[in-house]
């Protein structure tokens, strides 16, 4: 007799800074997907949920999740150690929201959950209270060091919206410093956590990538620049001898209509607007952020904590709702694989 494979975890979402729009953004993504799912269990303050007008349930663990999910929040409750006031960071209660992420890491990891979905952090707040990450991708990095992985390991930022992944080769840097850090060694590696993710997360079975130029026309044969010649377009051939389908360098600027992100799976970015204005041009309200080359899976969505209208109820939750559902999707990617 075969047996039903068990069911696959909740997700774990993060409630990120209180004092912002994240508590508001959780219940109304609740709301949307109370009666279809995916599941997930929140960590945080449930007083904090309440006062956003949210129904919340108080459960144990993240297996309880799911049970009542229509009717009520799941929240594993974490208290906060000073009130909140929309829009007025504190940070006294920084420590217990990087707890928040460390804990719902640990319970990816430990099998109790299927990935992480994390609402916005305020860096300020944080930084003021001795966090010495940039933000949730390298703090979350640094959380799974340790724990094994097959595949190829990030992190690389990818950001999604409708057809289009864009993932970067550099982030927040100031743009008189990305020809430096755009080098041979950076561009294979960050293609090649891509091309594994495409496989592991996306079940893609032969990812196609498309390699974006620095310079306008892609250096016009050098003579608007050498980054093309001396740096991408090797980095490119040896990604195709190494059996991974790579694009030589494109001019950024025919890379993103209809037409051409048919071509390709993904697009390797070199730097911060090179990416996002594409995606957000597509679906400003619905992009996500996900974190590729991890032993867990991460996603969160593409806006910051919204301090000037946190606690108006007029947050949009459309973005959190789609790093849900792309959550859920690469956590299935990996367990069917």
């Amino acid at each position: 007799m075969i047996q039903a494979a068990a069911p696959r975890p909740p997700l774990v979402l993060t409630l990120g800074e209180p004092a912002g729009v994240g508590p508001e953004i959780v219940v109304k993504a609740w709301q949307a997907l109370a009666s279809s799912g995916p599941a997930f269990v929140v960590l945080g303050d449930a007083d904090v949920l309440k006062a956003s007008g949210g129904p919340v349930r108080q459960v144990l663990s993240a297996q309880a999740a799911e049970l009542g999910f229509s009717h009520a929040v799941p929240v594993i409750h974490r208290p906060l150690p000073a009130p909140v006031t929309p829009g007025a960071p504190d940070p006294a209660n920084a420590p217990a929201v990087a707890d928040w992420i460390e804990e719902a890491v640990g319970l990816v990891l430990g099998g109790d959950a299927s990935g992480v979905v994390t609402a916005p952090i305020a860096k300020a707040p944080l930084y003021a209270a001795g966090f010495r990450f940039p933000g949730h991708t390298e703090f979350i990095a640094e959380l799974t060091a340790d724990a094994p992985f097959p595949g190829v390991r990030g992190p690389v930022m990818m950001l999604t919206a409708k057809d289009l992944r864009a993932c970067l080769v550099t982030i927040h840097v100031a743009l008189d410093q990305v020809a430096e850090l755009v080098t041979r060694e950076r561009v294979v590696r960050v293609a090649r956590v891509v091309h594994d993710a495409l496989k592991r997360d996306f079940g893609i079975v032969r990812p196609r990538l498309a390699l974006a130029a620095l310079n306008p026309h892609a250096g016009e044969s050098g003579s608007i620049g050498l980054q093309e010649i001396e740096v991408l377009r090797p980095a490119a051939e040896a990604l195709r001898a190494e059996g991974i389908d790579i694009s030589d360098p494109r001019p950024a600027d025919t890379m993103f209509h209809d037409e051409a992100r048919a071509a390709y799976d993904a697009a390797i970015c070199l730097y911060h607007d090179q990416a996002l204005i594409p995606v957000k041009t597509l679906d400003f309200w619905g992009g996500v952020n996900a974190t590729l080359g991890l032993p867990i899976v991460r996603t969160s969505p593409d806006h910051g904590v919204g301090f000037d209208i946190a606690g108006q109820g007029v947050a949009r939750a459309d973005s959190l709702i789609a790093a849900i559902r792309l959550a859920d999707q690469m956590a299935e990617a990996r367990a069917t694989r």
